[in-house]
This record gives structure tokens, C-alpha cells and sequence, in this order.
């Protein structure tokens, strides 16, 4: 009996090692990924502390400047219909934040708020830049309010699309047992999010960004290959397990509550992951805010829906916006 208990176990494993090697998915080329995501106008900045970070500075050098951060996942690409549309008058600056696309995970595998703050602060002053106005999507929503209540002195401006950061408000949807994102829910189940750093189906990032969207049209298979691969670039997946067993930590209200600076919040109303509801508190949190919703949108409203967004960005930062002091 013991003999076959053992040969039982010897041939499970057998078929499970086989399984794993059947279905790996390993680390992208890092040298393949930097020339098919990072040729110029990309650049790869050192900001100190043994970090590189992966950016886009363009548009003229003595025009108003706009930052972009990404969200959760996404990498700088994320904002090229913006960028197109924006580069001709302003100075579009955006980058892989630590953990994403081209830039990699953090040296010090630092991914708390304070930290990619910093960042922001680390890329503006190696830019040598003065005041500016940042905007960010998701995570980077998150980030760019979280810049605004420490440094409101470097901020014209604030653009928050779907942004995280405040209290996370539930849906009530009649279809919302198929609400969220498949890909955050695995990347936080414990011992299956194991799997995710040496087994990541390109069918499930297309099936996660397909979730994150309403206007479907933008899940492109060129799209779901830059995610996928950006994904599987060498660390990011350890670098986003790292980040997603961090419980969540809301910025506080009350310092939400005391950002002065103009903001500009742009929400999709059939965002699943971050509710419409969350872009409603903020504009009555906020003090000095602009609310646009966009029915049937998701949660990128910038990729689902440029041109109403740029319709509403465009007089906001003409009116926001200031050009750099000269010397």
C-alpha cells in the first residue's frame, strides 16, 4: 500500500511539474523590452538612490508643464492620446512609476505612498522643473492627490481621472457580482497570487483590461502584448505582489478636505473598479473642484474617451496653467 501511495504522489508530481513548465510564463528580455517600449523620445533617467526611471518629456521646453502618472498596471503609454493632443502647447512629462513598464522595481522594494511621492518630487527636480500641474489615473490619482496635500507649493493645478486615494466606495449594481478585474482580485489571494510571478496567461491580462474598460475597442491585441509583456518585464511581478499584500490606506479625509489647488476630477460613470461614487466624494470634499462624468465609460476615460476628455482638459489647463518663470 505504501508503494503505491508513494508511486501516486511521484506521478501527481510528475504531472504538476510537467503542468508548471507547460504553462510558464518567464520574465521578459529586458534589453527586447526597452527597444520595442523605450526608443526616444523615451529616456532612462538616474534620480539617485540606484533608481532609473523610465520617461517621456516632450512638448516645447518653455511651456506650461503637465505631469502624468499612470495607474496600477498601466505604464506611461497609457496617456499617448493625450500626449498627442497636448505636446504641441504644454510640456507633457510622464513616466514608469516603480514596479511598472520600463522602470522596474524599487531598489529598495519600497512601494508605499510615501515613496512613489517622493518620486514624483525626484523626477520634478531632476527635470528642473518649477510649478506644475500633475494629473494621474487609478494608483496615480492616488499619488498625484497625495503630492498635492504634501507639496501644494510645486502644484498649479490637479487632474484626477478615476483616481484612488479616498475612501473605496462599494458598488450597488444589479450586475455586480461581475464587477472588479480578475487580475487584482488573483494578485491578492494568498498562496494562488504565488503562482501569478511564474504563471501569467496573456489571456488573463486581456480578460483583466477588458473588465477595467467599457469601450472595448481599445483592448487591442497590441495593447494586451504591451501589458503583458511590461507585466512580465524582470521584477514587476514581484514588485506587484509586493504591492498588492499592502492594505489598503486611504489618504485621510480630512487632509483631502484642505487641498486647495484647482483640481479637475474626470470620471467614467460605469467605472467597476473605482465607482463613480468615489469621484463624488472627492468633489464634495474637495474645495476647489470641477466634476465631469462620462456615461458609458470605464475606468481609463482618457484611452476610452479622448476627445470629450481633452474637450473638457483643454480649457481647464489654458485657464490653470502657467508657463515657466524665466530666469
Amino acid at each position: 500500500m505504501k508503494k503505491w501511495l508513494v508511486r501516486g504522489f511521484l506521478a501527481l508530481l510528475t504531472v504538476l511539474v510537467a503542468a508548471f513548465l507547460i504553462f510558464r510564463t518567464p520574465d521578459t528580455d529586458a534589453a527586447e523590452m526597452r527597444a520595442k517600449y523605450g526608443a526616444p523620445p523615451s529616456q532612462f533617467v538616474d534620480v539617485g538612490d540606484g533608481l532609473t526611471i523610465h520617461l517621456r518629456d516632450e512638448g516645447p521646453r518653455d511651456a506650461p508643464v503637465i505631469m502624468l502618472l499612470h495607474g496600477s498596471n498601466a505604464d506611461l503609454h497609457t496617456w499617448e492620446p493625450w500626449v498627442e493632443a497636448l505636446k504641441g502647447q504644454y510640456r507633457v512629462i510622464r513616466f514608469d512609476q516603480v514596479g511598472h513598464g520600463l522602470t522596474g522595481p524599487d531598489p529598495r522594494g519600497d512601494y508605499s505612498t510615501a515613496n512613489f511621492v517622493a518620486d514624483i518630487g525626484a523626477v520634478a527636480d531632476k527635470l528642473g522643473l518649477g510649478r506644475f500641474i500633475l494629473g494621474g489615473n487609478s494608483m496615480g490619482g492616488k499619488h498625484a492627490l497625495a503630492y498635492a496635500i504634501a507639496h501644494p507649493e510645486r502644484l498649479d493645478g490637479l487632474v484626477l481621472v478615476d483616481g484612488s486615494g479616498g475612501p473605496m466606495l462599494k458598488l450597488a449594481r444589479k450586475d455586480d457580482e461581475d464587477s472588479g478585474n480578475i487580475g487584482f482580485t488573483i494578485a491578492r489571494m494568498p498562496g494562488v497570487n504565488l503562482l501569478v510571478e511564474q504563471i501569467t496567461p496573456r489571456e488573463l491580462i486581456q480578460q483583466s483590461l477588458e473588465q477595467s474598460v467599457s469601450v472595448k475597442s481599445v483592448v487591442t491585441p497590441a495593447a494586451v502584448d504591451r501589458y503583458w509583456e511590461l507585466l512580465r518585464y524582470p521584477g514587476n511581478r514581484r514588485a506587484t505582489l509586493a504591492r498588492f499584500s499592502l492594505p489598503y490606506d486611504p489618504l485621510a479625509a480630512a487632509d483631502i478636505a484642505k487641498v486647495t489647488t484647482p483640481t479637475l476630477i474626470l470620471w467614467g460613470a460605469e467605472d467597476r473598479i473605482i465607482p463613480v461614487e468615489a469621484g463624488q466624494w472627492l468633489a464634495k470634499t474637495m474645495p476647489n473642484n470641477q466634476l465631469v462624468i462620462y456615461p458609458k465609460i470605464g475606468h481609463l476615460p482618457h484611452e476610452e474617451a479622448p476627445e470629450a476628455t481633452l474637450g473638457d482638459l483643454t480649457p481647464w489647463l489654458a485657464e490653470h496653467a502657467s508657463p515657466p518663470k524665466s530666469e
